[in-house]
């Protein structure tokens, strides 16, 4: 038998024919059987083609949210592609992703279960584990009153409302003055550098009740590792859709298991120094009020679960790191369009000097009489998107959005960068325009705000707070320093 192929004539035997149909029988069943089966009345997402084995990965490239952003436009809002053999749900528009992260927020409140993720505190990550049960839910109520309780309590020495307030205040009056006195001597100088020490001081401040002289080497250990934490998970890790890449040679895996290491040596350190040092009723920070919650054996109401003292160490760890990047990226940012926009910079400091003046420092109960620079926060976030996807979620069970049937575990990604430059909703979204959040009577513009926050995830709530509080310091800048020079500022 002669079986031609584009004019080619080959010889195969019945047996060969027979045997090449069975393999395509059995690959297009294997295919099809890992394939969730649809309900009726529901569709399977659209997507593009991908590669064998590959999947999308090449066509992502190096910047996927702008790729999955021109794929939205033509595939809709919910669309399915592949990352390797892994199917990767992924999500855009504002009114989809509300129905899916509020409406629906049981449904996509799940983690996948990433390798990587279980090298991040040990596995027992409330931002990362894939657990979304009774002790997760504990866990993080726990973690949140701790840092509430402690943000608001108020230090009888101090003339700032709360601990938070105070600690910020003096870490930004010591970098304006850093920032001036680098100003007088060179010209300018990289405030990259001098941000993420003093975001690390004011972290540790409110976590371990330590403040750092700024060149203490344990200090600067913490910022490396997550310098290197970020340098590690800025391209994301290939292992986590590749298992395989797990048993070859990898040192950007290796790097990374490494900086989780030296940061849990660090937290299980700290957490040890505060049990040999604390005593009750005399809460320093936030890991002693943790220890407190524990000592005390606070049931949840509802699920009768209760935190472990080993525990803390993973909860503190979260709370630390929460902020760490995103904070002092957020900053970075505001001096940026501070120093390219000196009208900006002008409103901002008219704003402050007729809401503040010259006289005292902001306080926390100024923020609704700042629209201005809440709205250039604002404006900052969506412009920046600096964080263009939230970290993945996970359905915790078989669903539909949109018509589209999402099977369990199916690992979900959430385009934020799309809804910050959708043309339908901002009109001119490439332009820097912090009035875009303010009404006509100069008030913030509370739905709009929303639609800019609807993808921002919780470590940017911090982020928002701190680079506010530390930009309250511009007052003390004398007019006639608004210019920015001509220098490599």
């Amino acid at each position: 038998m002669m079986l031609s192929v584009f004019g080619l004539s080959i010889p195969i035997s019945a047996t060969e024919l027979l045997l090449a149909s069975f393999v395509f029988c059995l690959v297009f069943w294997v295919v099809k059987a890992w394939q969730p089966r649809v309900p009726k009345g529901l569709k399977s997402p659209p997507g593009p083609w991908g590669w064998p084995l590959l999947g999308h990965v090449l066509t992502l490239g190096k910047n996927p949210h702008l790729v999955l952003a021109r794929l939205s436009q033509r595939y809709g809002d919910v669309l399915q592609i592949r990352i390797g053999s892994t199917p990767v749900l992924v999500l855009s528009g504002l009114d989809t992703i509300r129905q899916a992260l509020v409406r629906q927020g049981d449904d996509f409140k799940g983690r996948p279960d990433l390798y990587s993720f279980t090298l991040i505190s040990e596995g027992q990550s409330m931002t990362f584990s894939p657990d979304s049960g009774p002790v997760w839910a504990t866990r993080r109520r726990l973690a949140q009153n701790a840092l509430k309780s402690f943000s608001i309590a108020s230090d009888p020495a101090s003339s700032s409302s709360c601990y938070l307030e105070d600690h910020v205040n003096k870490e930004a009056e010591y970098l304006i003055g850093k920032f001036q006195e680098l100003m007088a001597k060179v010209g300018h100088f990289d405030p990259y550098r001098y941000v993420v020490v003093s975001v690390a001081n004011v972290i540790c401040a409110m976590c371990f009740g330590r403040r750092y002289d700024h060149d203490d080497q344990e200090l600067l250990s913490l910022v490396n590792l997550s310098n290197e934490f970020g340098d590690g998970t800025a391209s994301g890790n290939p292992v986590d859709f590749f298992p395989i890449l797990r048993y070859l040679p990898n040192p950007a895996l290796d790097l990374f298991k490494d900086v989780n290491e030296k940061f849990s040596i660090f937290m299980h350190k700290m957490v040890k120094e505060h049990y040999k040092t604390f005593e009750k009723g005399h809460i320093r920070d936030i890991t002693d009020s943790l220890i407190e919650h524990c000592q005390d054996k606070r049931l949840d109401e509802n699920a009768n679960i209760q935190l472990s003292d080993e525990k803390i160490v993973n909860v503190v760890s979260d709370l630390f790191g929460a902020g760490f990047d995103t904070v002092t990226t957020a900053i970075s940012w505001c001096l940026m369009y501070l120093v390219t926009s000196p009208n900006v910079q002008e409103k901002i400091q008219k704003e402050l000097d007729t809401v503040i003046g010259r006289e005292r420092q902001p306080r926390l109960s100024d923020r609704l009489q700042l629209p201005y620079m809440e709205a250039f926060i604002l404006e900052m976030f969506r412009h920046t998107s600096f964080v263009p996807f939230t970290i993945p979620h996970s359905t915790t069970k078989d669903t539909s959005l949109s018509g589209f049937y999402i099977p369990k575990e199916r690992c979900v990604f959430v385009n934020q960068w799309q809804i910050n430059h959708d043309q339908k909703l901002w009109g001119d979204p490439s332009e820097f325009r912090p009035e875009r959040f303010l009404t006509p009577d100069g008030t913030i513009n509370k739905a709009l705000s929303e639609k800019a926050g609807t993808g921002l995830h919780p470590g940017l709530a911090r982020t928002l707070f701190l680079s506010r509080r530390g930009w309250g310091l511009v007052p003390k800048r004398s007019r006639e320093q608004r210019e920015c020079p001509d220098s490599g500022t």
